[in-house]
């Protein structure tokens, strides 16, 4: 890893989420410096980092969005061996931790929908610290503290974030970035 995840999220603290070509070519225009692949498949993913990366940007694969990999560590082998990538993000906390073991960003979303998916998630980032922790929704500001008050690991807000207040929101509740697939927030 060329810098420390904290130090990336600083420097840009918005993140493009990719989900088409449309908006991969539109990312390249912002000053995002990461990018999350929420699309292509095991023939494409290679020239989609390719491109980010040629663009000086961080790339991050949603490993479980990616068509034709599996759900087991091995996947993770493919994208090391196979593209340039610089992480992966995933639900999955045992592909989180393949990351790592490989040297790339390991970062764990998760969805909280009710105190037992809150009571999971801090189980599972004890058990495999992952480097970041994408919390979905990114709105709910409340939840955001209270996982910021039991870890350090860099909190990043995604899903639903649909205007600058809601993006200040979450800064405000102690996330150290956001990411979204709303093209006109990569901008602001």
């Amino acid at each position: 890893m060329n810098k420390r995840v904290i130090d990336l999220l600083e420097e840009s603290p918005v993140i493009a989420a990719v989900k088409d070509e449309k908006g991969l070519k539109r990312c390249f225009q912002t000053e995002c410096k990461m990018v999350f692949v929420l699309y292509g498949n095991v023939v494409n993913i290679e020239e989609i980092v390719r491109a980010i990366k040629e663009h000086g940007k961080y790339a991050v694969v949603h490993a479980d969005l990616i068509a034709g990999l599996s759900s087991k560590e091995i996947a993770v082998d493919f994208i090391k061996s196979h593209t340039k990538a610089d992480g992966i993000i995933s639900t999955k906390p045992q592909l989180v931790k393949r990351a790592k073991e490989l040297g790339l960003y390991g970062i764990q979303r998760t969805f909280i929908i009710d105190s037992m998916a809150m009571a999971a998630t801090k189980k599972q980032m004890d058990a495999f610290l992952p480097d970041m922790v994408e919390v979905m929704p990114g709105i709910m500001p409340r939840v955001l503290k209270e996982i910021r008050s039991y870890t350090g690991i860099p909190i990043i807000a995604g899903g639903l974030i649909s205007d600058k207040k809601d993006i200040m929101a979450a800064f405000d509740a102690g996330a150290d970035a956001i990411s979204t697939t709303k093209e006109e927030l990569w901008f602001v």
